[in-house]
């Protein structure tokens, strides 16, 4: 997986899932060993986040599945409530 814009910052990502959690959508953390282009499904890391209200739950998901997954892909995801689309997808580690 390639991706041409440089590594977000730990505040920058705190920004980006204040901007998702302000928008109402729900969060979701995945993963993946070594995705292809054509992989559309990755592993999901528990539930989606019904109930974070706040960046550091999301950021705890985020380091649980970090700490499991070290080797892996991590991605956030945020879900339009409403139509039960996938509205963000922010990749935030890389092995």
């Amino acid at each position: 997986m390639m991706t041409y814009l440089p590594q977000l910052d730990r505040d920058q990502v705190a920004r980006q899932i204040q901007h998702l959690l302000d928008a109402g959508l729900v969060p979701a953390v995945e993963f993946a060993r070594d995705p292809g282009p054509y992989d559309h499904y990755w592993g999901m890391w528990k539930l989606p986040l019904f109930d974070a209200r706040t960046v550091a739950d999301v950021q705890a998901h985020i380091g649980a599945c970090l700490q499991a997954h070290p080797d892996c892909f991590i991605k956030l995801i945020g879900y339009d409530r409403r139509r039960q689309t996938q509205e963000v997808s922010l990749l935030l580690h890389r092995p």
